[in-house]
């Protein structure tokens, strides 16, 4: 059994990720409650990007850590854990999105339009916002690869190796997906 106080530290901010998964693998459910706390912002901010509405994010967020949480003895890297968690979110909310077109395709489901100021920081600079403005607009149009994709790499900041691995696709993969994403906002919208 491991006891908290003889898990490592990092420059005092508590114990390191991969201590947590040690711990929380071993049964200590404090650990698994010091991992929500610590990447449950992360969680429900990247789920609220992807899915945009709040409702949906929220239970993409909790389902995202019963996943992690269940299967936190498939990861190989405990310190990678927040990478693996993002990786965990980009996969449920693609298969929420790819069930959202499939139900509004059969008439099942309502489309519910993207309200871009909802999304959108009213810190961000006036030329981030307008982009982002743009870019949520005409999100909906778009395949859930691509939407993943655009919102990883344009609105996350991503790099592209870091897209490919959250999505767990190739380099090439991404790239294509990435290229017609642009192509689609490029001409619905005009030039991003």
């Amino acid at each position: 059994m491991v006891s908290e106080p003889s898990l490592s530290t990092k420059s005092g901010a508590g114990p390191t990720d991969a201590a947590l998964v040690v711990a929380a693998r071993a049964g200590e459910s404090w650990a698994q409650e010091a991992l929500f706390v610590r990447h449950g912002k992360f969680v429900l901010g990247l789920s609220q990007r992807l899915l945009v509405h709040s409702d949906e994010a929220e239970d993409l967020a909790q389902d995202a850590f019963v996943q992690a949480f269940t299967r936190l003895g498939t990861l190989k890297n405990p310190q990678a854990f927040a990478a693996w968690l993002g990786s965990i979110v980009v996969h449920t909310a693609h298969k929420r999105l790819r069930r959202r077109k499939l139900l509004t395709r059969l008439g099942m489901r309502n489309p519910q339009p993207i309200d871009p100021d909802a999304v959108v920081s009213p810190n961000a600079p006036a030329d981030v916002a307008a982009d982002l403005r743009r870019l949520y607009a005409v999100l909906e149009s778009l395949s859930a690869e691509e939407r993943i994709a655009i919102v990883l790499r344009r609105v996350e900041g991503l790099e592209l190796t870091e897209v490919a691995e959250r999505m767990r696709l190739s380099l090439a993969t991404i790239k294509r997906r990435l290229s017609s994403a642009e192509q689609r906002l490029a001409s619905q919208r005009g030039d991003f």
